[in-house]
């Protein structure tokens, strides 16, 4: 028989339950509170059958556009063919997890906003834009250093086999 091309086919191992995180759900996932904004991931909850997305929407990040009473709406892009299609899909909150993919963002802005004022504070300009590394420092080595020389030792083939190769 082919194979089916269901709505959850090949998701054998794509939803189902991590390792010791069988079992009930925890409150905390009924608990969050969602704002409008705010980015999550979908991670597909293999437990909960309803409001489950598409597998192809499993582990991407979204944006919240809107909060109902037990699921969140998302916004997307996805590509098809050459082009990219905004997506609005309404997922039940046990797929959802909030996204950390800001939080850099969010302590570097925190620590820029108190180097400004600590420069502002003194009377100076600072730069807060993020640099590439550049190249290393170049070096010169002591007279007194020693050299070792490295040669590789020669390769013998040892047929111990009684057939050979």
């Amino acid at each position: 028989m082919p194979a089916g091309h269901g709505l959850r086919s090949r998701t054998r191992d794509l939803f189902s339950r991590p390792f010791r995180h069988k079992g009930y759900i925890h409150l905390t996932t009924y608990l969050r509170n969602y704002k409008i904004g705010d980015y999550v991931d979908i991670k597909v909850n293999g437990a909960v059958h309803k409001g489950m997305p598409h597998k192809f929407y499993h582990g991407r990040t979204g944006v919240v556009w809107n909060v109902t009473k037990r699921a969140v709406g998302v916004v997307m892009n996805k590509q098809v063919g050459n082009r990219i299609i905004r997506k609005r899909l309404h997922v039940r909150i046990e797929h959802v997890q909030p996204s950390r993919c800001r939080e850099d963002f969010i302590a570097r802005r925190k620590s820029n906003g108190a180097v400004k004022a600590e420069a502002k504070a003194k009377g100076e300009k600072v730069n807060t834009k993020r640099q590439p590394e550049g190249p290393k420092p170049g070096f010169v080595l002591p007279a007194s250093a020693v050299l070792e020389t490295v040669t590789p030792i020669p390769y013998d083939v040892v047929n111990d086999l009684k057939g050979g190769y």
